[in-house]
């Protein structure tokens, strides 16, 4: 199972948990499983059928730059990180 860094900002849809063991293979896996576990948390991380806009999901350190098909490993890390615009 991948394990997936909660930001602050969604924790209250954890129950306050941080880091959480979840299985999937892509990135929408685990985001469904995350939903099955914590109900209303992927409408925090989507909009419109795309991750929202302030967010970045990385895989392993990456950029999660397929979107939804990232693929995502038994050992990935996944971080959902707020996103910081700057000028």
């Amino acid at each position: 199972m991948a394990w997936v860094q909660i930001p602050l900002m969604l924790a209250e849809y954890t129950g306050g948990q941080r880091r959480l063991e979840v299985p999937g293979a892509s990135l929408r896996e685990i985001t469904e499983q995350l939903e099955k576990r914590f109900p209303g948390i992927a409408g925090q991380i989507q909009q419109g059928g795309k991750i929202r806009p302030t967010l970045v999901v990385t895989v392993d350190g990456q950029f999660a730059s397929a979107g939804w098909d990232t693929p995502v490993g038994p050992t990935s890390e996944v971080c959902f990180l707020p996103f910081l615009g700057g000028g």
